[in-house]
């Protein structure tokens, strides 16, 4: 296994190119899509190559390599580490400023460094980019060992999976025990299969706006953003990154559908009503224009086409879907009571795509839990934007002894 600063070599490939000068001078295919590829800006991120990957469903996906970023210092130990979880499209850039390497500022500004509630003068925080992911672990754009890009040949991945890669990743680091891991949505489902996967070595557990195993109604909100992407006749099949052309129309279609669960009703009644986007019309006949809550959704589409892979988004997705610790292992109940860790379980109460009902399962079927609240009116998406709250939680769930004690956010 490797580590290193420096993106990974790409395989060799042969490109066909125009003749010059009796030779084939060497195209490169256009680049299509929002995925960091090798020979961008690295950023603040490093490289980890931990090796072939066995895969829950079957299979393998060899010479892996998995992006991470890391604030703070590893004790002699290795057990003084909290390791972030990102959602469906983050990645490893939790914290930071936007910049060459990163078309986005952090995710989830504010929580990490000297003083705040992940401190780094005390803990060594750990984020990686997820597999199957686009921003520098191996998923979809990445090339595969025939020298293509993966493409629609990427394998379907789990939720335990994605765990099994963070676990060789931080062996890889030298981390020894994890003093906690954190996350919310998706970052929660890996947050609790941690915690069930490796009773022995997760100290405490925070879920924020997440479950125990994806319900049928968010597989159910999940298959229009799948159609939506699959259709596009732009997505080939998964391989159109050689085309010149990615299925942005799909994605964005995917991503307004996700964004109107992520909020509320009353938070989009409130922040725009019926009103008209400013210069447009949307009672105008022929070409009419938008209201503002429409150009609201265009806006976020748009932002998402120029920093993610559709392919990814459709493999991500799907190990959401995948997620339910109680598979193979008895049931959620018998799952949830292997559990070591002492958990903190939180929900925002205006969330209608995790609703609280499946953080109160999640607590009372834990050995050893702590029941927090988000109280926003953002829906799923106040675990990102109430960072208030979010802070007050985590730092009392890592103040605490292993994660125990009574939790009350301002």
């Amino acid at each position: 296994m490797t580590d290193s600063h420096q993106a990974p070599t790409r395989p060799t490939r042969r490109w066909q190119g125009r003749v010059r000068n009796g030779f084939a001078a060497p195209v490169a295919p256009p680049r299509v899509g929002g995925a960091w590829r090798t020979g961008d800006p690295v950023g603040s991120r490093r490289f980890a190559r931990i090796g072939d990957v066995a895969l829950e469903r079957g299979g393998t996906i060899g010479d892996v390599t998995v992006a991470y970023e890391t604030w703070g210092t590893l004790n002699a130990a290795g057990d003084n580490v909290v390791l972030i979880e990102h959602a469906l499209t983050g990645d490893s850039h939790v914290d930071g400023d936007a910049g060459e390497g990163h078309p986005s500022p952090g995710w989830w500004p504010g929580l990490i460094g000297p003083g705040r509630p992940i401190d780094t003068d005390s803990w060594f925080v750990v984020a990686a980019n997820v597999l199957g992911g686009c921003q520098g672990t191996t998923g979809p754009s990445s090339i595969a060992p025939d020298g293509r890009e993966w493409g629609g040949r990427f394998p379907y991945v789990t939720i335990r999976d994605q765990v099994a890669v963070e676990a060789r990743l931080l062996e890889h680091v030298g981390v020894t025990r994890l003093a906690a891991v954190v996350g919310g949505s998706m970052g929660g489902m890996r947050a609790i299969e941690w915690a069930v996967s490796h009773p022995d070595q997760v100290d405490r557990s925070i879920v924020l706006a997440s479950t125990g195993y994806a319900t049928a109604d968010q597989i159910a909100w999940c298959q229009p953003q799948l159609l939506a992407i699959r259709q596009d006749p732009d997505f080939a099949g998964g391989d159109y990154y050689r085309t010149g052309r990615s299925p942005e129309a799909g994605l964005g279609l995917a991503r307004r559908i996700a964004h109107i669960t992520y909020r509320t009703e009353s938070e989009l009644g409130e922040r725009f009503g019926r009103d008209a986007q400013l210069g447009e019309d949307p009672l105008r006949p022929g070409d009419r224009g938008r209201f503002a809550v429409e150009s609201y959704l265009d806006h976020h589409a748009g932002k998402l086409a120029q920093r993610f892979d559709a392919n990814s988004y459709v493999v991500l997705t799907e190990a959401m879907n995948s997620h339910d610790v109680g598979r193979d292992r008895g049931g959620v109940a018998v799952a949830l009571s292997r559990v070591k860790a002492a958990c903190t379980i939180a929900s925002v109460d205006t969330d209608r795509l995790y609703p609280p009902r499946l953080s109160d399962e999640l607590h009372d079927q834990l050995p050893t839990s702590v029941r927090a609240h988000i109280t926003s009116s953002y829906g799923h998406d106040g675990f990102l934007i109430e960072d208030d709250q979010v802070g007050a939680i985590i730092r009392a769930a890592l103040a605490s002894d292993r994660g125990v004690g009574e939790v009350t956010p301002s």
